[in-house]
């Protein structure tokens, strides 16, 4: 028993330095504050509704009215029953946000390395690398935290896939089918669509091992069992997955019904995105040394103020007061000047990790220097985007998926992992009495020649290598003149110049650490620990620039991340059932969703149907979507920017009765139709739905009415009173999947008209008309996740048997 405690002692050590590292990283949260992460701001405002019927009802809506007129909440944070693996996630995410990520970071790399069979202080070091990787900071600092998440579980599910084929098949069963769900709850599909593409990679090295070994049935056998693991956690997911796969299909990311654009010109059939729009952030290949050198190219749009700066000197001769020139020195986006159209910080991997990588090449012998590697160059190859387009268009074109996906740099994350695991394998390599002196020193002259060579190179000839000219700087000369850039462009190179110096100190400091110990001056200890306080310190320095104290704020303004304006106070003092659009907001904030039901929102996957109205008819000015949209209130600003109210008087209201209906072959010709059209009185149906009416024409009754009586987010209730049957009009977003309609407590029928709402025939007389969100794919995906959770827990429990009694015998024996 002793033996056992000794044993796990030096994990539990590196545990708690983990979760105090990420505290302290992270120490506002102690106090009590929280960061502000701006698209977790447009999150909230999406979520509110949502998440106010929650607190208020206890159940889910899977449904909210605040957000694009109208969408499920699948994508939105939706929680669904039987959702185990999720309570697992969040028992393993026990430290404050985002503190939580970054232990998730250290912990499933630590355990990566130990599969990988390196001690835990080659372990520690590692994971300690990778946590504080520059890229996987600053995508926590702008709240892309799904992704982060989702990064953060990659290591754990090599971690099984490589048990798996090292013939531990239980372990690596249980621990890839559990951190495969893990994955898949993190949400974030492009990055799980990423981990498989190094998954691939990883499988080639071991199909290759497996031919020269003669081992092709144990590969075979494996790649069974991985197989069956991945199936089981698509199960625990299975309401999730389904219900994002059905809400796909209705959104941009899913087939189009129209063949036409707004000019009339063909539209161009295609299942994944455009080309452009995939390529829009695309990596330069020479910003590939920027993984080295964090300054490289102007490190981010928005790098930290300095008083001693070119610009800040030439602001003051301009005669800006010096207490303004913080300010104006942070309203321009400048000193970033590489390929893509902005970035929040460099993918920086440090100088000593990368120099570590580097003697990894020359040091690491085998099957897993070349995955790694092989990883890490895919993923580069693939980032520079449309700056290497014939190979990036071949994954496009031909690769399943590949063009599902945009910001093509957001691959890096595959060198992310493999770079700090071949480094920290190069290092240990080196420390091994087992490897020749001769060997030893042959790579260290090699690794630090190429590293300290590429650095100083760089500090010598910066001048004759880089232009530092950014892709707007034209822009800034024409309208601020030449000296105003030429200021900008010396402190870009000055940040280049301190960068590159210090990471060449910090290459010579690496070798010069190595050759002591090789000259038997140092211990093995010796160097892991500097090793360690230079990857830390280097690491954090740059970090800090990017994401620190600054970011965080008190808890109450991150909970409340908006607050309403006079015009938002005098719209709420309505309290009927309406939509606002915000003019200076568009569709692109969820500012508005936060207060009132808005036509806008944030997301990467709008509804599709409002997406072709906007562009058809309300981009060009025409106002026909906010009238079927029942929006009711436009907020705008006059001529001196205040806000102003407009009330909408060609509203549609919530529902009405139609007098024609104009019946349509397709979908082109149903939102042309549009046009001009009086949508109170005539409504667009096509032909698949003819049908469904009993009637084109229905003659105006005075004495008829429906109106809107009582509604839910998830919940419409309708009283109509008519003498003769009628088609009504309810202005609510067509989604068949999930909406159900009753009339007097009967199923109805339902259908789509005016392109984008819900039409019904109403029977004559008196009726209650309701619609329910029943969504069907949320009780079918949820009993297959029961089923899933049930099917792995007894696994776990089994393995874990085995496991004892395998241990039992053992001992016995």
């Amino acid at each position: 028993m002793t033996f056992s405690i000794k044993k796990i002692v030096p994990h539990l050590a590196v545990v708690l330095v983990f979760i105090v590292t990420a505290l302290l990283y992270f120490s506002p949260v102690l106090s009590g504050k929280k960061m502000f992460q701006s698209d977790i701001q447009q999150y909230r405002g999406m979520a509110k509704e949502q998440m106010d019927y929650r607190a208020q009802t206890g159940e889910e809506p899977y449904w909210t009215d605040a957000a694009f007129g109208g969408m499920p909440t699948y994508q939105l944070g939706a929680k669904y029953p039987y959702n185990w693996i999720k309570s697992l996630d969040l028992s393993i995410r026990f430290l404050p946000r985002p503190a939580d990520y970054l232990f998730l970071y250290f912990i499933g790399f630590y355990i990566l390395l130990l599969v990988l069979r390196l001690d835990w202080k080659y372990a520690g070091l590692g994971a300690l690398a990778f946590g504080f990787s520059s890229y996987l900071i600053i995508i926590l600092g702008v709240g892309h935290n799904a992704k982060a998440h989702a990064i953060a579980y990659m290591p754990l599910v090599l971690s099984g896939i490589i048990l798996t084929f090292r013939k531990k098949y239980i372990w690596g069963f249980i621990l890839t089918a559990v951190a495969m769900a893990l994955e898949i709850v993190a949400n974030h599909v492009q990055m799980t669509y990423y981990l498989m593409l190094l998954v691939l990679v990883l499988g080639v090295a071991y199909l290759i091992d497996a031919v020269r070994k003669n081992e092709l049935p144990h590969f075979f056998k494996s790649v069974g069992i991985l197989v069956l693991a991945v199936v089981l956690a698509i199960g625990t997911n299975a309401a999730s997955l389904m219900a994002t796969s059905e809400y796909s299909a209705f959104s941009t990311r899913g087939k189009s019904e129209l063949s036409i654009n707004p000019d009339g010109t063909a539209k161009q059939d295609a299942s994944g995105l455009d080309k452009a729009y995939i390529n829009q952030y695309s990596y330069g290949i020479s910003e590939t040394l920027d993984l080295f050198i964090a300054g490289l190219y102007g490190g981010s749009n928005s790098e930290p103020y300095n008083k001693d700066s070119a610009f800040t000197e030439f602001l003051l001769k301009q005669g800006v007061p010096p207490a303004q020139v913080e300010s104006i020195f942070g309203q321009f986006r400048l000193y970033y000047w590489g390929s893509q159209p902005g970035v929040s910080g460099p993918a920086y991997l440090g100088a000593v990790v990368v120099f570590l990588f580097v003697l990894g090449i020359f040091m690491v012998k085998g099957r897993l220097k070349w995955w790694l590697l092989g990883g890490t160059i895919l993923s580069l190859l693939l980032s520079y985007g449309g700056n290497l387009s014939w190979f990036t268009d071949l994954w496009i074109d031909y690769f399943p998926l590949y063009d599902k996906f945009r910001a093509v740099t957001s691959i890096q994350v595959i060198a992310e992992v493999c770079v700090p695991v071949l480094a920290v394998f190069g290092l240990y390599k080196i420390l091994q009495k087992t490897e020749a002196k001769e060997d030893k020193l042959k790579a260290l002259k090699w690794t630090t020649g190429i590293t300290g060579g590429v650095s100083l190179i760089i500090l010598l000839f910066n001048g004759t290598l880089f232009s530092f000219a950014g892709g707007n700087d034209a822009y800034y000369i024409q309208n601020f003149g030449m000296e105003f850039i030429s200021a900008v462009k010396d402190d870009r190179k000055a940040l280049l110049i301190k960068d590159t110096l210090k990471t060449l100190i910090l290459v010579l400091i690496a070798a010069g650490l190595i050759w002591f110990y090789i000259k038997k001056k140092l211990s093995e200890t010796q160097v892991i620990v500097v090793m360690a306080i230079l990857i830390v310190f280097d690491l954090v320095q740059v970090d800090r620039r990017y994401v620190n104290t600054e970011n965080f704020m008190a808890a109450r303004l991150v909970e409340q991340p908006f607050q309403a304006t006079q015009a938002d106070k005098q719209i709420l003092q309505d309290t009927t059932r309406y939509r606002v659009f915000e003019q200076s907001i568009g569709l692109n904030g969820a500012r508005t969703s936060y207060f009132h039901n808005s036509i806008g929102g944030y997301h990467g996957a709008k509804p599709a149907r409002l997406q072709d109205l906007a562009e058809f008819y309300l981009y060009q000015g025409n106002i026909q979507p906010l009238n079927l949209l029942n929006v009711k209130y436009i907020i705008t600003q006059n001529e001196e920017g205040a806000e102003q109210v407009q009330i909408n008087p060609q509203a549609n209201g919530n529902v009405w009765f139609v007098q024609n209906v104009k019946i349509v072959p397709d979908a082109d010709t149903e939102i042309l139709a549009l046009d001009s059209l009086n949508t109170r009185q005539t409504a667009i149906v096509q032909k698949k739905f003819a049908n469904e009416i009993t009637s084109k024409i229905f003659p105006v009754d005075s004495t008829d009415s429906i109106e809107l009586v009582a509604h839910q987010p998830n919940y419409l209730k309708y009283k109509s009173n008519s003498a003769t049957e009628k088609l009504a009009v309810f202005s609510e977003v067509y989604y068949p999947e999930g909406w159900n309609v009753y009339v007097d407590g009967e199923e109805a029928d339902y259908f789509k008209a005016d392109y984008i709402l819900r039409a019904m025939m109403v029977p004559k007389g008196t009726h209650i008309i309701e619609f329910k969100f029943e969504p069907e794919v949320v009780k079918t995906g949820s009993k297959i996740s029961l089923a899933s959770n049930i099917v792995l827990i007894l696994i776990v429990l089994g393995g874990l048997f085995y496991g004892y009694r395998k241990k039992t015998a053992t001992a016995e024996a």
